[in-house]
């Protein structure tokens, strides 16, 4: 039997209409990569495929990354999303990328 909840409640819950899809992302930089080079790459990243396509990241690293990218906005991240961050990782010849499949970023 399906659990009737209100607007309120699904929003508060991140379910339903108001589930958020996402997913994760790796990858590391060549040993003996500047830091400056690192924060420029990381900046692009950024400048280039996140916010245009209103994604977000939450991320860390040095040489080796890793984060979690959703929207801005409630909403749920697609694959044409994911394929567009490994396309963008893959075209700057960066190492050991990692994206996940499509996850609930609130429940998963």
């Amino acid at each position: 039997m399906a659990t009737q909840r209100s607007r309120r409640l699904r929003k508060k819950m991140h379910i339903d209409e108001f589930q958020e899809l996402g997913f994760s992302v790796a990858f590391s930089f060549p040993e003996g990569t500047s830091e400056e080079t690192i924060d420029s790459t990381v900046d692009a990243l950024i400048n280039e495929a996140i916010d245009p396509n209103g994604l977000a990241f939450d991320g860390s690293g040095y040489l080796q990354w890793e984060g979690l990218i959703c929207l801005q906005q409630t909403g749920k991240c697609t694959e044409e999303h994911r394929e567009l961050v490994r396309k963008w990782l893959e075209d700057r010849k960066l190492n050991n990328i990692q994206v996940t499949e499509l996850f609930d970023v609130w429940w998963d």
